[in-house]
């Protein structure tokens, strides 16, 4: 199983991004995707995930309301869409998946596989 996020970059408080997990490997529809993030100097943190097969979505509180979990299964790619950036939104950003019950979870010891960070950093 491979995992490849990508679509960070660059932009302005207040600004957009959409970031990508593309799987290799197997059928993404099977597993629960989550997207992490870890800033400079801080603790990796669970930002969303999306379950397996019922497509339910579950958000951080500090992301609620402004950011969107989606999967386009015919793609194989799990996306996290971003609106309303703020400084603190800044980290790199990882997604990683799970097949077995229950899915999604806050704790990233619960995934077992992972994709590698893509950079998000929101600054004027």
């Amino acid at each position: 199983v491979q995992l490849q996020a990508s679509g960070g970059g660059l932009v302005q408080p207040g600004g957009s991004l959409r970031l990508s997990c593309v799987a290799s490997g197997v059928t993404l529809d099977y597993f629960a995707i989550g997207w992490f993030r870890q800033a400079s100097g801080k603790e990796r943190e669970w930002v969303s995930c999306i379950n397996s097969g019922d497509g339910i979505t579950y958000y951080a509180d500090s992301v609620k309301g402004r950011f969107a979990i989606s999967r386009d299964n015919a793609k194989n790619t799990v996306y996290l869409q971003m609106n309303s950036l703020k400084p603190e939104d800044a980290a790199v950003y990882y997604c990683a998946g799970e097949s077995v019950y229950p899915g999604c979870s806050e704790s990233g010891p619960s995934y077992r596989y992972w994709g590698q960070g893509t950079l998000v950093t929101v600054s004027s």
